[in-house]
């Protein structure tokens, strides 16, 4: 059976996990067993770390749109069933862009909540309420 000698395949191997480390502080940059543990974990991290990032850009736009609601008198819950009510299908990322850029616009979104909330209460208020049945008893 032939000798197998690696010297550059496993010098490239080496080479660039060393070059993923490149910025760690001291030995993690320069040591290769070291190196190749903390790239493993930065490659872990960095895999968790996408997922987190749209977690929490849309908890981003929720505050943002929800402290331009204020001001107008509604919550943000309110705001956005108002939305929905209204047929206004927008995504909370071009919300919190119109909130933070576009205030006139996003002022008449409010506006547009408002009154469809508005229909809707006026419509709850019509409806009878039905009396509460109790449920039956089992003995």
């Amino acid at each position: 059976m032939p000798r197998v000698k690696r010297g550059t395949k496993r010098r490239a191997r080496r080479k660039k996990i060393l070059d993923r480390a490149s910025g760690y502080f001291l030995t993690k940059s320069k040591l290769y067993r070291a190196a190749q543990q903390a790239v493993e974990r930065g490659l872990m991290f960095a895999y968790s770390g996408r997922k987190q990032k749209k977690r929490q850009f849309r908890s981003l736009w929720i505050v943002r749109i929800g402290a331009a609601t204020r001001p107008h008198g509604l919550s943000y819950s309110q705001f956005v069933s108002g939305l929905k009510l209204a047929g206004l299908d927008l995504d909370r990322k071009i919300l919190a862009d119109l909130a933070v850029k576009d205030s006139a616009g996003f002022a008449h979104l409010v506006e547009q909540a408002k009154a469809a909330n508005a229909t809707k209460k006026a419509e709850m208020k019509k409806q009878p309420v039905a009396a509460k049945s109790a449920p039956p008893k089992t003995a």
